[in-house]
């Protein structure tokens, strides 16, 4: 009885000087529900309460930063692992990646406007330069081949430079590959998240004089499909 009525007044000392629930916890080994017992009659200060809050508040800001460090090193673990699990590829790999890349992305032939040649779209540039790898390497297509068109949103009509720098670097082409650049009417209303320094506009890479190749990916797709068993 006298050790519970010495911890009492303790827990109501630390609560008048500032303390937390939990820093008295920490202080004193009472359970939460018998603090809040003991204190529910003891009156705080509003300069008290406005501290409380604020602790609240930092608290729970760095419980927050704690779970997102925690799911960025879960994240990290997890891709460092899976793209160890890749290993080696041959140019085959290549070539299907390729095939199947412009299957979902790439326009297609329809049968009522026949001679359409490699057309291949995409915001994302590690995405075009393997694409750009696929047709150089494993197509055999040149350089002087390829032309690029860049597709931007309307306001950013006074700095195409920039875009026709980023797309210059990194895909290792000389700036006169990507001389036409179209405009977007620009929505009021966006939920992109590329937007800003990270909005880079999308690349067209246009293959001239390519529509038997084109074929030839319709029927490597085929090919695919069939082994697989999906007709």
């Amino acid at each position: 009885m006298f050790m519970n009525k010495d911890k009492k007044e303790k827990v109501i000392a630390l609560r008048k000087s500032g303390k937390t629930y939990s820093e008295i916890m920490k202080i004193i080994p009472v359970a939460k529900s018998t603090i809040s017992v003991w204190l529910k009659d003891v009156g705080i200060s509003k300069s008290q309460k406005q501290a409380f809050t604020e602790k609240k508040r930092l608290g729970s800001l760095k419980g927050g930063l704690a779970r997102r460090n925690q799911r960025i090193n879960i994240y990290n673990k997890i891709v460092g692992e899976a793209e160890l699990e890749i290993g080696k590829m041959t140019k085959r790999e290549l070539w299907l990646i390729g095939t199947a890349l412009y299957w979902a992305e790439g326009t297609k032939e329809k049968e009522g406007a026949p001679g359409t040649g490699i057309v291949f779209s995409n915001s994302d540039d590690k995405m075009i330069r393997l694409f750009l790898k696929w047709l150089i390497e494993v197509v055999g297509i040149s350089k002087e081949q390829i032309k690029c068109e860049i597709y931007i949103h309307d306001n950013h009509k006074d700095n195409v430079s920039h875009f026709q720098k980023f797309w210059s670097e990194k895909t290792g082409f000389p700036l006169n590959h990507f001389d036409k650049v179209y405009f977007k009417k620009n929505k009021i209303k966006t939920i992109r998240k590329n937007t800003g320094d990270l909005y880079f506009g999308l690349l067209r890479v246009r293959v001239y004089a390519s529509s038997s190749i084109n074929r030839k990916v319709v029927g490597w797709t085929k090919g695919i499909n069939k082994y697989w068993g999906i007709v």
